[in-house]
């Protein structure tokens, strides 16, 4: 995935580099967009996250982070099912800390777009989604 937000960074530095407070996400959810989210994006917004048809974001858990770079990726499949109508082209994918608003924390375009119509499915497979700090 290509690239951390604001927030995330924010988070990330105030953890390792203050003696302030920081929040660690408890739960973590993939977003999917039409259009791209930016790093000053929050929850839904900075980009067109897909919205109605069945969509929700999907609940992610990921593995131990390892490697020179410090790559981690997704430890179970993700799976999207549109219903009753498309969530047209998907673009972009985001990782959250909430099923609904909540902030943005890494987003990312896909390697090759989908057009998800009524009754496709989207599925991410076990170690699909990588996101490395570098």
């Amino acid at each position: 995935m290509a690239a951390l937000t604001d927030h995330a960074e924010n988070l990330l530095l105030n953890f390792l580099m203050t003696t302030g407070t920081a929040t660690r996400p408890t739960n973590w959810y993939v977003a999917l967009y039409t259009g791209a989210p930016n790093d000053a994006s929050t929850g839904s917004s900075g980009g067109t996250e897909v919205s109605g048809n069945g969509y929700s974001r999907q609940s992610a858990s990921w593995n131990a982070a390892s490697g020179a770079g410090g790559t981690t990726s997704n430890s179970g499949a993700i799976t999207f099912t549109a219903s009753g109508g498309s969530f047209g082209e998907v673009t972009h994918i985001g990782i959250t800390d909430a099923s609904s608003g909540g902030n943005l924390l890494w987003h990312g375009a896909m390697t090759t777009n989908k057009t998800i119509a009524d009754g496709d499915s989207l599925q991410f497979a076990v170690g699909a989604i990588d996101l490395t700090i570098a």
